[in-house]
């Protein structure tokens, strides 16, 4: 894990990221609550109404086999305010959370590790890998998840929020809610579950690459001149893909080297063994389409330009099969006084049979050489 920094919090420097300008919102949307979740030797359940983090972290701290649970879809700079007093957040670390839009890294401050990973889906309309950016802080007896973009919570598109929704039966797959025996183990069950659920949410974007990859396979070889900036297009997006699925990997080789100085459960250990090789796939995977779409586009490259020579030629072929009649006519056009030909009865047919001659000559030339 990261080096461990100074855990105090001075009080200038925390009212100077307070009046730092509010994260955007969506228009005509009301600020949206977070979510306290207490969690007893397992069993999770709704915090009293009104409940604050402070609350939370005084429910948590009353026994070991607690945990509260904090979850901020859209978090807004009140919010992440009240929470950095709660936890007495370092400022760095809170500036970190007001600004969001930073790549996958791992850093401890004092006792509170913080984590930044990202999500990703595939659009398939647009051809676009959309992601998501999670925050998660965690300490002994408690966790945060911030997640700046909403849609990466419940799914909708930021308009409406129901805090009871989450608990509901047929959404606890999705949720971090959902395996008792995991909440059992502490905070860090929920940061691996989190990242299980990432990592499995890149199979379904790899699945949308496969697909216009394979497109683009058939499309180069059906000669589409606009095959070109779609294979621009994938190849950014894989690129954007493997980009996050590679920091990821550092993100979990961070939390790896902290399993003996932080003293991590042997299931936990195994867990991230799992989502490691899940991740370890997804990477591979995501290299093999970047390799292939560099070599489709080679192959296009090659056609393109063997469908230029080809034109060439044809243009080449007509051009000469053009100068011959212009040749004769040409000489003919000088105007000279003394041309045998000028004066001679079958002159002008003659000149006539000689241009169509040349021309079909050249002609059965060149669409021997397959240049016609």
């Amino acid at each position: 894990m990261a080096d461990d920094r100074a855990d105090g919090v001075p009080a200038r420097r925390l009212d100077l990221l307070r009046r730092r300008a509010p994260l955007a919102q969506p228009s005509g949307t009301a600020e949206v609550p977070h979510l306290t979740r207490y969690v007893i030797d397992g069993h999770p359940e709704v915090a009293p109404e009104g409940a604050s983090v402070v609350d939370g972290l005084r429910f948590s701290a009353a026994a070991p086999d607690r945990m509260a649970m904090f979850f901020y879809p859209a978090p807004t700079p009140s919010a992440i305010t009240e929470l950095a007093d709660a936890w007495q957040l370092h400022p760095l670390l809170v500036e970190d959370l007001l600004q969001a839009h930073q790549r996958p890294k791992l850093d401890r401050y004092g006792d509170v590790l913080f984590l930044v990973v990202r999500s990703a889906r595939y659009i398939d309309e647009t051809e676009e890998v959309d992601f998501g950016e999670f925050h998660m802080l965690v300490r002994p007896d408690a966790v945060a998840v911030l997640c700046p973009d909403k849609r990466w919570i419940d799914g909708t598109d930021g308009t409406d929020f129901d805090e009871n929704e989450v608990m509901n039966s047929d959404r606890r797959e999705r949720t971090l809610l959902a395996d008792e025996h995991l909440l059992r183990l502490g905070p860090e069950a929920v940061v691996y579950r989190l990242l299980d659920a990432i990592v499995d949410g890149y199979a379904p974007v790899l699945q949308g690459l496969a697909v216009d990859k394979e497109q683009i396979e058939r499309q180069v070889f059906s000669g589409d001149a606009a095959v070109a900036e779609r294979i621009y297009r994938l190849s950014q997006e894989v690129i954007d893909m493997q980009q996050a699925t590679t920091w990821m990997a550092e993100v979990l080789e961070a939390l790896r080297d902290g399993f003996g100085k932080y003293d991590i459960p042997d299931e936990l250990k195994a867990y991230l063994e799992d989502v490691s090789d899940h991740l370890t796939r997804a990477n591979s995977k995501v290299a093999e389409y970047r390799d292939a779409l560099s070599q489709i586009l080679s192959v296009n490259s090659t056609l393109v330009a063997q469908r230029q020579n080809e034109d060439m030629k044809k243009i080449s072929g007509w051009a000469a099969i053009l100068f011959a009649p212009t040749l004769i006519g040409a000489i003919y056009g000088m105007n000279f006084d003394y041309m045998p030909e000028l004066h001679w009865t079958f002159g002008y047919p003659l000149a006539i049979a000689l241009m169509v001659a040349f021309g079909a000559v050249l002609y059965w030339v060149f669409k021997r050489r397959k240049w016609m």
